[in-house]
């Protein structure tokens, strides 16, 4: 008899509990599977201290291969569930897609950040429910304190100087918490030029910090933000975001480059696709979590609306304390289900008491209804983390003690940018990567690529100019500079795109080479490569004489000049090969005029000098065929049209589409005519523009 096939979607609270449990009561007997987009179970009550610099961001996490044997570890999202034919379907993080197949589902998919309509919030703000973004925010605060103290305008320091964390419940407020102790410590050792002190402001609608916990650990924990210097305004939210900083309810402009959003979460949007009865988003279930009519299908933690024995006519709250403890019961009911063990029970749980970080010494707790504050809430919180961690407890408790008696490392590591942690994301454990596969359903579309980093990048962190900014983040997806290949209407990528399209239809010319705004040039530049616009007119084709489709080499926007830096020394350099029309070299040969030079010290006397023939525009000599007497020049009025003229042949004189120089040409230098670099290497194709 084959053994029954349990499938899992997501490995947070829920879904690892749920794990765990399932590994020991089936004992072998079914096969687990687990989908999950990352090979980690996230600790997220410390994740305000991974921000903060506290602790190592693998501190919090937790290996699911390592800790969750005889379990099959997928990695991706689920995209689509078939409750008919019972299959899922994924995506994995490569983008190639899957099926599972299922004799029992259990979703725990978690929640992911809420979202207000509030003009602005979705491009300049951030959230914080995954590790991706506790990275940036400890990149970008650092960052800003750094720029601040090497700002000489005051305003500019002050404004990044300023945090703005809009939410007061368990995770805004620790946010603030730890970030202004974060900030401070930075400040002692850099100090602020103007004798400034970094500002948070924690904001929210609620009349009070931490309105879901008791009076006494709300009034602890707001006495304790405020004495730490922590700006608290409740009843009062952000009526606008922009890139300069954020309009406030009560009409107060703040100016900030910070602003980060802890309003709330909402299910995940997978359980809105399933067509089932829902609760505020959330699927309908009964007290033993699973869904109505549907026996094989389980879901517990955020996406569950569990009703709450406690509290009749209720759903639990959507806390890591409940989906921690939905996890185990809906895996002993899946076992029960299967005849693997166990019995049916339903989901009952009274809270015996909270636990908030303030950071340092500082917390407020109320175990068993005794609430605490100071040290001895600071003790009993570490104690509870320890206990409820399933993993690294060591680790962590290292950390704290190294904190205690080191100071904090305050660096940026550069890891995690702007645009990979936009606010608007079915995925905020995952970092948007450049060229990745696009995120499920809406995350890639209703973020707009670069939309939430124009402020971090839009003049490079000076904080100067009308779109002041954030500094150092790289460009969104298909700005200019970025590394990947989708094109915005009206950005510098696509106006090089047309450029090179037009270039290909042009008479004679290449592909033109671009110079991309992430590719310093390798001509005058000493970078990557030369490049030069198409020229001519748009729509039209090159002028007469005119460089129309490649430009000579060594000249900005031809063949990478062998005397520039980064290539090979020219030949009129000291230590190399002498020029032709140098000193002991041998004349030029695509000089002005289309005769070789031979006026110079070693070569053939020239036809104007003493014992020599006179040259043609010179007395005595036949004229020039573009001099006042001669035969006019092909691509002069009058003349036969230049050959490189729409119907013409290429003007013998003039720079034309890809000529074919000599190897023995040197770069023009401070002694010699422009002309076009001969080089002996085969051309670089790489360098043509992108495709």
């Amino acid at each position: 008899m084959s053994r029954p096939r349990i499938v899992i979607v997501g490995a947070g609270f829920a879904g690892y509990r749920a794990a765990r449990t399932l590994v020991r009561r089936t004992r072998g007997r079914a096969h687990i599977t687990l989908l999950n987009p990352t090979d980690y179970f996230l600790y997220l009550p410390l994740l305000p201290q991974v921000a903060a610099g506290v602790l190592e961001p693998r501190r919090v996490t937790v290996s699911l291969s390592d800790t969750l044997p005889h379990v099959r570890l997928v990695l991706g999202e689920a995209d689509r569930i078939d409750l008919d034919g019972r299959t899922l379907h994924y995506t994995g993080p490569e983008g190639d897609g899957g099926t599972l197949a299922y004799d029992r589902l259990v979703l725990a998919a978690g929640s992911v950040n809420k979202l207000l309509p509030v003009p602005g919030v979705a491009e300049y703000a951030h959230g914080f429910r995954g590790l991706p973004e506790a990275l940036y925010l400890r990149d970008h605060v650092t960052r800003q304190v750094e720029l601040a103290a090497a700002a000489d305008d005051p305003e500019s320091c002050a404004a990044r100087c300023t945090f703005v964390v809009v939410g007061a419940g368990y995770t805004g407020t620790e946010v603030a918490a730890h970030g202004q102790m974060f900030t401070d410590a930075q400040v002692r050792k850099h100090p602020l030029r103007q004798g400034m002190r970094p500002r948070w402001i924690l904001l929210d609608v609620a009349p009070r910090v931490l309105p879901e916990m008791d009076e006494k650990l709300s009034s602890t924990a707001d006495r304790v933000l405020r004495q730490r210097g922590v700006d608290v305004r409740m009843g009062t939210s952000v009526q606008e975001a922009t890139h300069d900083g954020v309009v406030l309810s009560d009409g107060e402009f703040v100016e900030t480059r910070t602003l980060v959003w802890c309003v709330g979460v909402r299910p995940d949007p997978l359980v809105e696709s399933l067509g089932l009865p829902l609760e505020k988003g959330r699927l309908l279930v009964d007290t033993h979590l699973r869904v109505p009519g549907r026996p094989e299908l389980f879901a517990c933690g955020d996406v569950a609306a569990v009703p709450d024995l406690e509290k009749p006519g209720s759903c639990t709250p959507m806390t890591a304390q409940h989906a921690w403890r939905h996890g185990k019961v809906a895996a002993e009911n899946v076992a029960a289900s299967l005849g693997l063990g166990g019995g049916r029970g339903p989901y009952r749980h009274r809270d015996l008491g909270f636990v908030v970080d303030l950071g340092g010494a500082k917390a407020a707790a109320n175990p068993l209804g005794v609430a605490l504050s100071g040290v001895p809430a600071g003790a009993v919180t570490r104690g509870y983390h320890l206990a409820a961690m399933p993993g690294n407890r060591v680790r962590v408790a290292a950390d704290w003690l190294l904190d205690a008696v080191l100071p904090r490392q305050a660096v940026q590591l550069g890891l995690v940018r702007s645009w990979s942690v936009p606010l608007d994301t079915s995925s905020p454990e995952v970092a948007r990567v450049p060229g990745g596969p696009g995120r499920r359903r809406e995350a890639d579309v209703r973020s707009g690529p670069g939309a939430a980093i124009e402020a971090d990048t839009h003049d490079g962190g000076t904080g100067t100019g009308p779109g002041k900014g954030r500094a150092g983040d790289e460009p969104a997806k298909g700005q200019p500079g970025s590394g990947v290949t989708q094109v915005q209407p009206g950005s510098g990528a696509a106006e090089r795109r047309a450029e090179e399209e037009l270039a290909k239809g042009r008479p004679g010319a290449e592909r033109a080479r671009t110079w991309p705004a992430d590719e310093p040039a390798k001509g005058p530049l000493g970078g990557a490569r030369a490049g030069s616009r198409s020229g001519g007119q748009p729509g039209g084709g090159p002028a007469g004489g005119q460089p129309a489709g490649e430009p000579a080499g060594g000249q900005p926007g031809g063949q990478p000049a062998r005397s520039r830096p980064g290539g090979e020394p020219a030949r009129n350099r000291r230590g190399s090969e002498p020029a032709r029309n140098q000193p002991g070299g041998e004349p030029a040969r695509n000089q002005p005029g289309g005769e070789p030079a031979r006026n110079q010290p070693g070569g053939e006397p020239a036809r104007n000098q003493p014992g020599g023939e006179p040259a043609r525009n010179q007395p005595g000599g036949e004229p020039a065929r573009n001099q006042p007497g001669g035969e006019p020049a092909r691509n002069q009025p009058g003349g036969e049209p230049a050959k490189n003229q729409p119907g013409g042949e290429p003007a013998k004189n003039q720079p034309g589409p890809a000529p074919q120089p000599s190897d023995d040409q040197p770069p023009p230098g401070p002694d010699v005519a422009p002309g076009p670099v001969k080089r002996s290497d085969p051309p670089d194709d790489s360098a043509k523009g992108d495709s």
